[in-house]
């Protein structure tokens, strides 16, 4: 295929972008990954870091004050994150998605007030989408928002929202409408920033994903402007829920790629430095055929990452492709963990190794973004839909 001069200089400024991110991690995230991790203290200095490279403007676009990165070279970042500590991807993330929805779907003004503040990270935050009896459906949300006046009136609970405590606003998923028929017209996404009525009642303790704030929210005759509604009409949450998700589940998929290509680094390095029966356990055929399977299962996840990534570069829709991403690319990270474990045995079972690391984190991104079943049922039926009978 023929380049252009601006497809090399292109190409050029995203490999000096990676190798920033590169030597941000060397330096900065990996002598500390291993004691935040397990102290499960959140990393202020690693953010304060992640403000000055600009990550948490990196897919705003330069007109707003964002780095104004196309989703696949995006995808590619958040695969080298995960690699060294994956929490640092759901900080960025969250925050990420919350901005994407304002910057495809909110007014002019709302991108004008909030996307630049949302670059430089002075205000963080994320997606409050799920509740306590309400998570891959959506539409059965509780959280309600009664107009009053210049204000909605929110009332409602939030569970596992990340940045919960330390981010400052969030797009928050809510219904206007009880009565609505079909249900997903009754719901609306407001642009919620912490005042009084916006409580945070306790951070959520993790297997795994540590570092990170994960939380429940509560809000009690809470008043947003009517201005912060995303869009400036009601009855759009969720499609706003839903073009943020397809950007989400891309990032998952990413974070599986680098956990996946976390634990087969480890493996290969391992298997070549421990010996059995008087010859390093790569030699032997049991650990060779798990490492030519976490190596193919690794490139796999990272083309199909690619394939979505560059659909979402394109403008197309794809929560066919970021399912198939998430999926393959989530199960794969289990997959090399858990091989990746076995491999090191007595030894992967340690706190002092990263393997366990690993081990721990990867079960999340099966459940996050939609369970992996929920991605069947949506690739299934997205495959029919294309190819009717």
């Amino acid at each position: 295929m023929l380049t252009t001069a601006a497809d090399d200089d292109r190409q050029e400024q995203d490999r000096l972008i990676l190798d920033s991110v590169e030597k941000f991690l060397e330096r900065e995230v990996k002598p500390h990954a291993m004691a935040l991790e397990h102290a499960d203290s959140y990393p202020h200095d690693i953010v304060e870091g992640m403000k000055e490279l600009g990550l948490f403007g990196a897919l705003i676009s330069p007109d707003y004050g964002g780095l104004g990165l196309s989703p696949s070279l995006y995808a590619r970042m958040i695969e080298r994150i995960a690699r060294v500590w994956m929490s640092l991807t759901g900080i960025i993330n969250s925050h990420l998605i919350m901005a994407y929805i304002v910057e495809h779907r909110g007014t002019e003004a709302q991108k004008r007030r909030f996307l630049p503040r949302f670059a430089t990270g002075e205000l963080r935050g994320g997606l409050a989408l799920t509740e306590p009896d309400c998570g891959t459906d959506l539409q059965a949300i509780r959280t309600v928002a009664r107009r009053d006046g210049e204000d909605y009136l929110v009332k409602g609970t939030k569970i596992w929202i990340s940045n919960g405590i330390e981010g400052q606003c969030f797009a928050l998923l809510v219904k206007t409408d009880l009565a609505a028929e079909p249900r997903h017209k009754g719901m609306s996404m407001l642009l919620a920033e912490k005042r009084e009525g916006f409580g945070v009642s306790r951070k959520l303790e993790k297997l795994g994903y540590k570092g990170i704030d994960s939380a429940e929210l509560i809000f009690e005759d809470y008043r947003v402007p009517a201005d912060c509604l995303i869009g400036g009409e009601e009855g759009r949450g969720l499609q706003c829920a839903l073009s943020g998700l397809e950007l989400g589940r891309v990032n998952v998929a990413a974070r599986g790629v680098g956990i996946a290509q976390a634990a087969l680094d480890e493996a290969v390095a391992y298997s070549q430095q421990r010996k059995t029966f008087g010859k390093p356990i790569h030699q032997h055929q049991a650990i060779a055929l798990k490492l030519a399977d976490m190596a193919t299962r690794t490139e796999a996840a990272r083309l199909l990452v690619e394939q979505a990534a560059n659909a979402l570069d394109r403008g197309e829709r794809c929560d066919m492709e970021a399912g198939m991403a998430k999926l393959f690319a989530s199960e794969a990270a289990i997959d090399n963990a858990m091989e990746c474990m076995r491999i090191f045995g007595g030894y992967g079972y340690s706190k002092e190794f990263v393997v366990e690391r690993l081990y721990r984190d990867a079960p999340l991104l099966a459940i996050g973004e939609g369970t992996n079943e929920l991605q069947r049922l949506l690739i299934a039926k997205r495959l029919i839909e294309r190819n009717p009978a």
